[in-house]
């Protein structure tokens, strides 16, 4: 196992989520986090149950289980429950389309829910697309960074609620304009409100110019941690401030950036 200061235990990010067709997630083992979170990119990059209890010696490890799936259909076929080892946490979210078949995507999403928290009542929930259905659950929000992260961390912390805030975002330790877009540009100019500002056709990489490099760039400081391990280290402070408990980075440029 890692030991002494990374660049990763300078941002004072609390967990790190790894996707398994990128990387081989027992790299976890050399991250100085204690919470790591797994994304589901497909059955075929589901990690081995012998890799996944490894990890629970040394970790918290949260799999990201899409309640729509069969095998994770906590209302039909649930029978990937049966192969995670005992320690193994969860993030339920809907699932991403792209990783459904038509049948899985026209399963309704509220009753899995919460079939599926009733079970693992510790897990968190993932609000992509489903912000009221997962507010609902009472469960640990799981929400992506954005523009208004933080003002709707505040109103939400105003109104009285006092559950759990994870907020999950690409994360990029360096402040070189070119790394960034190579990195989250892409990510970024998926949001709305990115898509809509950006000039039709216009790459979203560092070879944007113009218009589009200044929109890029101000989408990434608002959808992604980016910058200096200390900058990140500020950013992730004020969203603390305001209400968020757990922030949870994806390495957009590879796990070995946080590693250095």
């Amino acid at each position: 196992m890692l030991t002494g200061e990374t660049r990763l235990s300078e941002t004072g990010l609390d967990a790190v989520a790894l996707k398994p067709a990128e990387c081989d997630v027992r790299r976890a083992d050399t991250l100085s986090v204690d919470v790591i979170t797994i994304d589901y990119e497909g059955s075929e990059h589901l990690p081995d149950a012998a890799v996944l209890a490894a990890l629970t010696e040394t970790k918290e490890v949260r799999l990201t289980t899409p309640v729509r799936a069969d095998g994770f259909d906590p209302l039909g076929d649930d029978s990937r429950y049966d192969e995670l080892p005992e320690g193994i946490k969860q993030v339920l979210v809907a699932g991403h389309s792209a990783y459904l078949t038509e049948a899985e995507r026209k399963r309704p999403i509220a009753p899995r829910l919460s079939a599926a928290l009733s079970a693992a009542p510790d897990s968190w929930v993932g609000t992509e697309g489903i912000e009221r259905i997962a507010l609902a659950t009472g469960g640990t929000q799981f929400d992506l960074l954005n523009r208004t992260t933080r003002r709707d961390t505040r109103a939400l912390r105003s109104a009285g609620y006092g559950g759990e805030l994870a907020v999950y975002a690409p994360t990029v330790l360096t402040d070189d304009e070119d790394a960034i877009l190579d990195a989250v540009g892409a990510y970024a100019s998926r949001r709305r409100p990115v898509a809509r500002a950006l000039p039709e056709g216009a790459p979203t990489d560092s070879s944007a110019t113009g218009r589009a490099r200044k929109v890029l760039l101000a989408a990434s400081k608002d959808y992604a941690l980016v910058g200096t391990p200390r900058r990140v280290r500020e950013q992730i402070e004020s969203l603390r401030e305001v209400g968020v408990d757990t922030v949870v980075g994806y390495p957009a440029r590879g796990i070995d950036e946080f590693l250095r």
